[in-house]
């Protein structure tokens, strides 16, 4: 089997995909606390399901590089990542006046690991995007992602790093337009305030409207000044099902592409959104939640697949499992291979599960009327606006190695503003991982940017800117370390194919 990836029959999707697949092994490791919603071993039941469907050997599988400080800096404000950094469950009190500065406490609690935590899904999110940017795979999977709350200099909604902005970023090194689109039932609110004022990225948000966290994402809020127009927010009712959700999925998404035509998609594909999910409302089928996915895919666009919300575990790792299989061209068996989770899938044990009979609140004359509305906004968009780059920063490389690659010297491009910091410190944490010190910023800002580069001095927040192979239960190939290469900088400075060693 060809480990690039798997090709469609015919249609659009009949165009082989080379899929790059992000997972760290410990990442399953971490605890939000007892009885929060937000549980990470979710990422973990997916690798499980992949392994024993065998979707592991049809992709690239790699260990992100956690991200460091300065990478997070080309986001958030420096204090912040600082206070990540350095707050622990044993030293929170205090700090109670942080705490309640940077939203941390509640719904983002300290735990331990945290930071370590932050690091690692953003580095897989972050990677994703250089795959991508080098033309080394055609879609970027980062099923820890996707965590889109996270503002310039606080936590929201469990959410602490914005790792979708940082992703963003660095598309637009390659990408003079990068299309953000999120199907999580939350508002993607995070992201829509940091590209707010720009016209490089467009961002469209699906999402349950009135009442609900975080209580932004109305019709009417459509950017400002140079992004006036592109952001499009999609708000949605209680119970929606799969035909609803497509009547407006479909022809907008459709229509944006035409549109702006963006050089890279980034695809948020947070699994609350589906039914029966523990703090969500809509009614959406896992199928009808990856024809979302299946439709972005038809585009032939470089992809970025992340994750986001999801509170009934059972669910997400279905839903990402079967959405990898999207991915890939793979249809997978219903019926549920064993493995070591495979008791939290009873008593049905399939991949698959019915919507509930809950009442759809979105009338058809409710979903007309949003979707003439923002079709009528995209009308007003020139086609393909043109940014011309300006102090374009240096690419990023990032060449496979060994995991026990001790030489962190080498790991970075030297000339890369994602270079290694001179001065590290271990966390006080019973998660063993590298923390480092903060670092000095980018020393550019992208013409167009402005508002989103040139951050971290304060913590004012504004608007600145089928016929499908199919594919059943098999044994694992691959599981936790070792199916898992980690994705590290170098200084190898060749050609994508020397940087990138094919495997």
């Amino acid at each position: 089997m060809d480990t690039g990836g798997n090709s469609l029959a015919s249609g659009p999707d009949g165009v082989k995909r080379k899929v790059c697949y992000f997972y760290d092994p410990e990442v399953g490791n971490y605890y939000y606390g007892q009885g929060h919603p937000m549980k990470p071993h979710r990422i973990r039941m997916t690798h499980a399901l992949l392994a024993h469907y065998g979707l592991l050997q049809h992709m690239q599988v790699l260990k992100p590089f956690p991200a460091r400080d300065r990478d997070l800096c080309r986001f958030h404000a420096d204090d912040y990542v600082s206070f990540l950094r350095s707050i622990t469950p044993e030293t929170q009190q205090d700090q109670i006046r942080q705490l309640k500065r940077f939203n941390v406490g509640e719904d983002c609690p300290v735990f331990d690991g945290l930071y370590s935590f932050c690091q690692t899904y953003a580095g897989g999110s972050v990677g994703g995007s250089v795959k991508l940017n080098h033309g080394l795979c055609d879609i970027a999977i980062n099923w820890a992602g996707g965590l889109h709350h996270a503002k310039k200099c606080e936590a929201s909604g469990f959410c602490y790093v914005n790792d979708i902005v940082l992703a963003i970023l660095e598309l637009l090194k390659q990408h003079e337009r990068v299309l953000y689109v999120d199907i999580d039932i939350h508002h993607g609110d995070g992201v829509e305030e940091a590209f707010y004022a720009t016209d490089r990225v467009m961002t469209v948000s699906f999402h349950k409207f009135g009442d609900y966290f975080p209580g932004t994402g109305h019709i009417q809020d459509i950017g400002y000044g140079n992004g006036k127009y592109y952001s499009l927010n999609v708000p949605l009712d209680d119970g929606i099902d799969d035909e609803s959700y497509h009547l407006l999925f479909k022809p907008i998404m459709g229509k944006v592409m035409e549109v702006f035509r963006p050089g890279a998609v980034v695809l948020q594909c947070g699994a609350d959104s589906l039914s029966g999910d523990r703090l969500g409302c809509f009614n959406l089928s896992i199928k009808g939640h990856a024809e979302c996915v299946k439709f972005m895919r038809s585009f032939n666009v470089p992809l970025l697949l992340l994750g986001g919300g999801g509170y009934t575990i059972r669910n997400v790792a279905r839903c990402w499992c079967y959405e990898t299989g999207v991915a890939l061209g793979v249809e997978v068996e219903d019926k549920m291979p064993e493995h070591e989770y495979y008791e939290y899938f009873g008593p049905d044990y399939t991949l698959h599960v019915a919507p509930s009979n809950m009442e759809n609140k979105n009338s058809r004359q409710m979903l007309e009327e949003i979707r003439n509305d923002l079709l009528h906004n995209l009308s007003k968009l020139q086609h393909a606006p043109s940014v011309p780059f300006q102090e374009r920063p240096p690419d990023t490389e990032a060449p496979e190695v060994d995991e026990d690659q001790e030489d962190g010297d080498k790991r970075w491009d030297p000339d890369s503003d994602m270079d290694v910091d001179d001065d590290r410190k271990p966390i006080p944490s019973r998660v063993k991982r590298e923390a480092v010190e903060p670092d000095t910023k980018d020393k550019f800002v992208q013409d167009g940017l402005k508002g989103v580069m040139e951050r971290g001095k304060g913590c004012e927040v504004g608007v600145d800117e089928s016929g499908s192979s199919k594919v059943t239960g098999v044994n694992p190939v691959g599981m936790e370390e070792a199916s898992v290469k980690m994705e590290e900088e170098g200084t190898n400075k060749g050609g994508a194919d020397q940087v990138f060693p094919k495997i």
